[in-house]
């Protein structure tokens, strides 16, 4: 038998890839469909997500504290002038946003270029909305687009 699977090592891969499927379809997947229909990741909101791009009080917010946050982060000799709102704003639920906004540089020699940012920010707080307006209680957890600057 040992000489068989040293003259046919293929026989063996086969063998054993086959059980490995077994056992997945067997074991690992009706163990992962499980978890998927518990509750064990069920976030409890009032904050619902879109899939189309929204404008409400909490992204008009939302943008806000995205532009304020890329001013606190700007060189002080750079001047940045934002849009009045943003192109596209997403609720992706729990109380995350998506903003999809331009920005106005000048740059040292006075020109003026468009650059185009996304900011994806957390509100921290939930369904209490006393704290909407302190920047503390929102959490950035990313910005790209104007990288450069």
């Amino acid at each position: 038998m040992n000489n068989f699977f040293k003259k046919h090592p293929f026989i063996l891969l086969l063998g054993g890839l086959g059980l490995l499927i077994v056992f997945q379809r067997e074991a690992v997947m009706p163990l992962v469909t499980e978890v998927i229909k518990s509750d064990a990741f069920l976030v409890d909101s009032k904050d619902q997500g879109s899939q189309l791009p929204i404008s409400t009080e909490m992204t008009a917010i939302a943008f806000n504290h995205c532009n304020n946050y890329i001013k606190s982060e700007l060189d002080s000799d750079i001047s940045v002038t934002f849009t009045n709102k943003p192109i596209k704003a997403w609720s992706l639920g729990n109380y995350q946003f998506l903003i999809n906004a331009d920005i106005n540089i000048a740059d040292e020699s006075g020109n003026m270029a468009t650059k185009r940012y996304v900011c994806r920010i957390t509100y921290d707080k939930g369904d209490d909305q006393e704290g909407v307006l302190d920047f503390d209680n929102w959490t950035m957890v990313g910005l790209s687009g104007i990288d450069e600057i």
